[in-house]
């Protein structure tokens, strides 16, 4: 129903639209526009024929309905514009008609103004050019006086014929007159020249009159029998057929109207029925649903109960997961610290066994024995005189085994240290703040890599350190030095897959944008596929046999807790890794991820 009652709606709609196309004024106006066209070119013609009978004193009666014309039209073309499809088609091909007939005639009446000037012009001047003769005649000029007399008798019969035939012109009269002005000039060749020359000029004038009177009479002829009126007529022919068509369409339109008016009345009562019987039945219905509701209520509250609980069971269960977090990140931080650990007491009990100090026992010996005749022994027996080279030589070594242990000793201190600033760090971890202090990073990278300084040797990986000049970043130095040995752990495992090539690990730091400090750890291990860059942060995603996952994991918690940044890249398997670190110069506010709040329970 409801797309039955929007077809209706949209169908009244356009039709209504269509009928409000449907414009009479218009059509009356635009039949106005044509009608004073035709009246402008018919005043144009009647003022052409006021100019030639001498009735205008100018040429401004010819101008002005041109260029009133012309306005008009800019009107039609307005009126072109407002018409489509095949209308227009038609109402352009009228228009340009009617504006060649129009320029044509415009030319017509430049023509007529120019010869019917000359006519005019010579018309005014003839009596003056016969007056002239007729005084030259009176004056007795020379000659025979009957000849200037009979000259004089034909220059005013040619006068009066010349102008009979301005008012009422024939061709046999014009050829009359002609005839008669060629007898006079004849005449006039046996008078004085100055005589003849007045007889020439009034000749030269009589027949300039009858050569532009018949041409001004042509051009008046053409310009009547010019077709601007038939193609204005065109034109409104064209109009009255667009409005007729117009007409009946509308008619149409509003049989139409009615219709999908009245079928939408119908089915507005039909659908005021339906909602009206429908009532009844929404009555019912919401007593059922509230009802229904009543019961939902209850079955939800005793549903809120059950899920509280779940919900209380699984905040146990999620604690008890992030105590487990922490102590395998723990577990697995302090491993990476025990390698060195073990490193150095292996070594310190390798240089303990292999001790040049037990040298020292058998000199005492030899003392010992001769210690009644010392000064003789040393002095007189062969191995008495080598013994105080030998001590002396022993000593050097003993003090150079001394400072090897001492070295050993203090590293084994740090590692030991790093594991108690390991485990601090987790137990703080739950609720105190970070200890910030400016450090400089160059440090903290040789400190990370003589941790792993041994295992790296082991694997026979050599660093490459490119460190330019940076800002002492403010950090967590433990948990920094955390992370780098991690990333370093996990460069050196991710080059065991690829035995073929020379392992090479690339420390760089430099200044990043943002007032950071940028740490990258590259090797050009086995790399890291696509879909596994975004996992390797994960907690317990690892692709090594005896990987565990925990290391990268921690690291990445660890530098978000500090406002620091730490990302992953590869360009694909074999083709080695890049881990960028980005410190904070100043750091802020400690950022926190705290895993759960029981942390310390974990330790």
């Amino acid at each position: 129903m409801a797309a039955l009652g929007t077809l209706l709606v949209s169908a009244l709609l356009f039709l209504y639209d269509r009928t409000r196309d449907y414009d009479p004024a218009s059509y009356f106006e635009n039949v106005s526009v044509l009608r004073q066209a035709k009246q402008l070119d018919a005043r144009w013609e009647l003022d052409a024929m006021k100019s030639k009978v001498g009735i205008n004193n100018n040429y401004d009666p010819l101008v002005d309905p041109l260029n009133d014309l012309s306005a008009l039209r800019q009107r039609m073309a307005e009126i072109i514009a407002a018409q489509g499809g095949d209308d227009k088609r038609a109402l352009s091909s009228a228009d340009a008609a009617y504006r060649s007939a129009l320029d044509k005639k415009a030319r017509l009446i430049e023509n007529f103004k120019s010869h019917n000037a000359v006519l005019r012009n010579s018309l005014l001047f003839l009596p003056t050019a016969a007056a002239d003769v007729r005084e030259l005649a009176g004056q007795g000029a020379g000659g025979d006086p009957a000849a200037r007399a009979r000259v004089q008798a034909e220059v005013d019969r040619a006068l009066l014929d010349t102008l009979v035939y301005v008012q009422a012109a024939t061709a046999d009269k014009s050829a009359e007159i002609d005839a008669e002005l060629a007898r006079l000039m004849t005449a006039s060749k046996g008078l004085p020249a100055d005589f003849a020359n007045r007889v020439g000029i009034f000749v030269a004038h009589a027949r300039t009159i009858l050569r532009e009177h018949e041409t001004v009479n042509g051009l008046l002829g053409d310009i009547a029998a010019a077709p601007t009126a038939a193609r204005i007529d065109d034109f409104n022919n064209i109009l009255n057929g667009t409005r007729q068509r117009a007409s009946v369409h509308a008619q149409k339109d509003q049989l139409y109207l009615l219709f999908f008016a009245g079928a939408l009345i119908a089915l507005l009562v039909y659908a005021a029925g339906r909602i009206i019987r429908s009532h009844a039945v929404i009555n019912r219905v919401n007593a059922e649903l509230k009802q229904a509701n009543d019961r939902l209520e209850e079955r939800v509250q005793q549903r809120t109960r059950e899920l509280q609980e779940a919900q209380a069971e699984l905040m146990t269960i999620a604690r008890k997961a992030g105590m487990a977090e922490i102590a395998t990140n723990v577990l697995h931080n302090v491993g990476n610290v025990l390698n060195s650990v073990n490193v150095s007491a292996g070594v310190l009990g390798a240089q303990v066994r292999a001790s040049r100090s037990q040298g020292l026992s058998k000199a005492v010996g030899l003392l010992d024995a001769h210690r009644d005749d010392l000064g003789e022994f040393l002095t007189r027996d062969p191995g008495g005189r080598m013994l105080p080279d030998y001590l002396r030589k022993l000593a050097q070594t003993v003090s150079t085994e001394r400072q090897g242990m001492l070295d050993e000793i203090a590293n084994l201190t740090k590692s030991i240290d790093h594991i108690k600033d390991i485990v601090a760090t987790q137990q703080l971890h739950a609720g105190a703040s970070m200890l910030f202090e400016t450090v400089q990073a160059g440090d903290l990278i040789d400190d990370a890599l003589r941790i792993c300084g041994d295992s790296l040797a082991r694997h026979r990986v050599r660093v490459v350190k490119e460190f330019d000049d940076v800002p002492a970043p403010s950090l967590d130095k433990h948990r920094v030095l955390q992370i780098l040995v991690n990333l370093i752990s996990n460069a050196k495992h991710a080059m065991d897959g690829v035995p073929d090539r020379a392992h090479l690990i690339t420390v760089r730091l430099q200044a990043a944008p943002d007032d950071k400090v940028r740490i990258q750890v590259v090797d050009n291990g086995e790399g890291i596929r696509a879909e596994n860059l975004k996992r390797v942060f994960e907690h317990g995603f690892t692709t090594r046999a005896n990987g565990h996952g925990f290391g990268l994991h921690s690291s990445i918690l660890a530098a978000q807790e500090m406002g620091a940044s730490l990302t992953a890249h590869s360009d694909g398997p074999g083709k080695g890794a890049v881990f960028t670190l980005d410190l904070p110069v100043n750091a802020g506010k400690e950022t926190r991820v705290d895993p759960t709040a029981d942390a310390k329970e974990a330790i």
